[in-house]
């Protein structure tokens, strides 16, 4: 009965918690769930031809095109356009806009990764269709 008490004793700190057994089954080599908090989760439709203002985020942005096409530019580049399933990150206070192609809508998901997005001017038509590059 002793050496029973001792082998419960000794083997109960080496298991794993019940969650952490379960969790091990969905994952092949180390994962680990990152810090969420801040971040916000937006759903958005866009005509053909809408488009944000210039803008930047203090964490940076994630965008997945869902339906239709995107239209993203980063300040200094060419603008990029973005079919559904594609993404795209635009890091921490990198200005930038996005918005549906001339030719069609567009519902896409973004990810912000906290902190107040700071808004400036609207993007030009020229801007919008790559005759300038700001």
């Amino acid at each position: 009965m002793v050496i029973l008490l001792a082998t419960v004793a000794w083997t109960r700190p080496a298991q794993q918690p019940g969650a952490a057994a379960s969790e091990e089954s969905h994952f092949t080599g180390k994962t680990t769930v990152l810090e969420a908090q801040g971040a916000v989760v937006t759903r958005r439709s866009f005509e053909a031809g809408a488009r944000t203002a210039w803008h930047s985020h203090p964490r940076g942005q994630l965008l997945f095109v869902q339906q239709g096409h995107a239209r993203i530019q980063k300040r200094g580049e060419a603008f990029k356009d973005l079919g559904p399933g594609d993404s795209d990150y635009t890091p921490p206070d990198v200005i930038h806009w996005h918005g549906a192609t001339p030719t069609g809508p567009l519902v896409h998901v973004a990810v912000g990764f906290g902190g107040e997005t700071v808004w400036l001017e609207g993007v030009s038509d020229e801007e919008y269709v790559g005759r300038r590059v700001r």
